[in-house]
């Protein structure tokens, strides 16, 4: 193995392997900074390296005999330079050399000086510069990064005065459009005044055109009114998504001249009864005849929800007006609060497939005004009533129905007693 021809890694030696070691040794012998811990080949590199590049060896700054007397770190004379302290040298430095130049100029134009002093004064200047070269090249190299700096401030100084013009260009540009803007929106302002004006009046005139429209819509002026529900899943699905919670009735009246009147269904129930029970309100318009009519309203009011099956196990409610409810008082807007029968039916009435009360999606609700006192007993007879029969039949057989039961409800022991007088005079 020792007589293996070799090649040195480092140079252009070759040779045995067992003189590889010795090469080593005596031509690449390896030096370490004691500052930095790097290697070196040769003693002259690491010469050259700790005396102007080691970035860990202690230096002091070039103006240490003007005020920096700290020792520091090669690599942190950067960050020295920018200090205050270093600041408030350098300036000293400038002033020392100004005064030598200034001194310099007057020995030479002074002419009561002598040849032997000018040369002297020379001579000592020059050993002065001489001796401090490197001093001032640190001086120099140092004012040169100041330089570079204050190039660097002036050129951004300038783009700022650039950019200081443009925005009060543009800020002049804006205030000119915003003068424009604003006597924009002055016209726009009162423009939007007088479209107001025009909707408040085209508001009051469409109420007014509702108004009629509704009283023209009026299916009955008789105080019953057979309303048709129809699309009632859409309505009950609207009502428990709260999209449309309630939906109203065509308006009646209870004569030509008489109160105008609509009822208000709530398929999801309202308040307490939400989600619980069917809700049916009684609502009073205003119409033209209130003037006239008296208040407060107080006929009683009869819900009957159709079961539109043989049987007719009809759902029928009904409720007597508060006369301290403003419901029920003369109607100053153009609808009064509802009121009514908040658990009128349970869910299960429309919410069951095979419900009697729901056919074709489609349901009826019987509305009736009873402004003859109908007793309570007659009231499932009168909602009962085959709704195609003219009015004035429906009222005569109800009457009858009244009279019947009257007539049913007399004391049988007259009966009797009258008989036994009859018989004692035969």
């Amino acid at each position: 193995m020792d007589t293996l021809q070799v090649v040195c890694g480092l140079c252009d030696w070759s040779g045995q392997l067992l003189f590889y070691q010795t090469h080593l040794e005596q031509c690449h012998k390896q030096y370490v900074c004691s500052f930095c811990s790097s290697i070196f080949d040769s003693q002259l590199l690491l010469n050259e390296h700790e005396e102007n590049a080691c970035p860990k060896k202690p230096v002091y700054c070039c103006l240490k005999e003007f005020g920096c007397k700290e020792q520091m770190l090669r690599s942190e004379l950067k960050t020295h330079y920018l200090t205050e302290e270093h600041g408030r040298s350098l300036t000293a430095c400038v002033v020392e050399i100004q005064k030598m130049q200034s001194s310099t100029d007057v020995d030479m134009k002074t002419e009561a000086s002598s040849s032997a002093f000018e040369t002297s004064t020379k001579a000592s200047l020059a050993t002065e510069l001489n001796e401090n070269d490197d001093t001032m090249e640190e001086v120099f190299k140092v004012l040169g990064l100041f330089s570079a700096g204050a190039r660097s401030v002036r050129e951004e100084l300038q783009r700022l005065a650039q950019e200081e013009a443009q925005m009060n260009r543009a800020v002049e540009e804006t205030e000119k459009n915003y003068s424009s803007i604003r006597t924009s929106t002055e016209d726009s302002k009162n423009m939007l005044s007088a479209i107001q004006t025009n909707l408040t009046v085209l508001r009051e005139d469409l109420l007014m055109l509702n108004t009629r429209f509704e009283e023209q819509q009026v299916t009955s002026n008789d105080g019953i009114l057979i309303w048709k529900i129809t699309g009632v899943s859409t309505k009950f699905n609207d009502a428990r998504s709260e999209r449309q919670t309630s939906i109203y009735s065509p308006p009646f009246r209870s004569s030509p001249s008489g109160y105008l009147m609509r009822a208000r269904l709530y398929l999801f129930g309202d308040g307490n009864a939400r989600r619980t029970h069917i809700s049916l309100f009684f609502v009073l318009l205003r119409g033209q005849h209130d003037s006239i009519l008296p208040f407060p309203f107080n006929p009683k009011v009869t819900f009957c929800l159709y079961d539109q099956t043989p049987a007719k196990a009809h759902i029928v409610e009904s409720f007597r007006p508060d006369p301290k409810s403003n419901s029920f008082q003369q109607p100053r807007s153009d609808m009064n609060i509802a009121s009514g029968i908040p658990r009128f039916a349970p869910l299960k009435v429309i919410e069951d497939s095979d419900t009697p009360y729901v056919k074709n999606d489609t349901m009826f609700i019987k509305v009736i005004v009873d402004f003859e006192n109908i007793p309570k007993v007659v009231v499932p007879f009168a909602a009962k009533l085959n709704p195609g029969l003219p009015t004035h039949i429906q009222h005569r057989l109800i009457q009858r129905e009244i009279e019947q039961r009257a007539q049913a409800a007399k004391p049988t022991n007259l009966i009797s007693t009258d008989n036994k007088i009859e018989t004692n005079k035969s």
